[in-house]
């Protein structure tokens, strides 16, 4: 009898990141292409797409699929009314990690515009702010003191926000002290984005900073997203607003996390660097 290997779940998810982004290029390919692209066969790779289709990145055709990407992606007006009051909060706790002299990369996502908001009501300056978040650089553009850096990359009009790999590549040329990121999911198996080209932009952005936080609030558990970004074990930090009892529930252990989820606690010093902050093979 044949020798089944279990493959582990790093290598799948990377896969189907990989397809992701495939779909999202070409917006349509048919299954024979997806399995010459990826080298698996036929049932891998309807497996996957039905993954895929269960988090509403893809729609499955007859004989292939279409990449719903852009398409489905709220606006970003229709993003930043939801859970707007939890995304305030964040903001206000993560403002109280600014300092002055700092370079900062603020990520896209509403959350983000949340502290962008913020930060123009209580500047923190001289800071230097870098962001693809264009309703980020143009909330700070006109705070004295606050310099703004745009970085490199394709605009996606829906999400308000540069990416591609000119983005990835444009972020290596900085140091940053304190990076502040969104993700659109947390689950079990660790934090996940809605988009491939989303998450290596923030792994290129992980690289790069001595500090990380992810700002997430409590809607973020367990929504469907296709890209993982990092397994627990590799998260820094989290400001959140999310109860253990609700982690618990969804099976996200956080014995071994940093969370800060009151301004008062929101001092940098107390939490370690992040310069070591190693991600798995599969998913650099």
């Amino acid at each position: 009898m044949p020798v089944r290997v279990k493959v582990p779940r790093a290598v799948i998810e990377a896969r189907r990141q990989r397809l992701a982004a495939l779909l999202q290029e070409h917006r349509y390919l048919p299954v024979r292409e997806l399995c010459r692209l990826l080298g698996v066969s036929e049932a891998t790779a309807r497996r996957d797409l039905a993954a895929l289709a269960d988090s509403r990145v893809v729609t499955r055709t007859y004989g292939g699929a279409l990449s719903e990407f852009n398409a489905r992606f709220p606006s970003f007006g229709q993003r930043r009314q939801a859970a707007a009051s939890a995304k305030q909060r964040l903001a206000r706790i993560a403002l109280r990690l600014l300092e002055p002299g700092q370079t900062v990369y603020l990520d896209s996502g509403t959350t983000l515009f949340a502290l962008a908001e913020e930060l123009r009501a209580h500047p923190v300056a001289p800071l230097n702010c870098v962001t693809g978040n264009l309703p980020v650089a143009e909330c700070l553009a006109q705070v004295d003191r606050i310099n703004v850096h745009l970085i490199a990359g394709q605009l996606l009009p829906r999400q308000s926000v540069l990416l591609g790999p000119e983005a990835a590549r444009s972020v290596r040329f900085w140091q940053f002290d304190l990076a502040l990121l969104s993700a659109q999911a947390m689950r079990a198996e660790g934090i996940f984005n809605s988009s491939p080209a989303i998450v290596d932009l923030q792994q290129a952005v992980l690289s790069r900073t001595r500090h990380a936080f992810f700002l997430l609030d409590a809607s973020k558990i367990d929504d469907p997203a296709p890209a993982l970004l990092a397994p627990w074990s590799a998260v820094p930090a989290l400001i959140t607003d999310a109860t253990p009892a609700a982690f618990g529930r969804a099976g996200i252990s956080t014995d071994s996390l940093q969370i800060l989820r009151s301004p008062k606690e929101a001092r940098l010093d107390d939490f370690s660097s992040d310069s070591d902050l190693t991600l798995p093979d599969a998913l650099l």
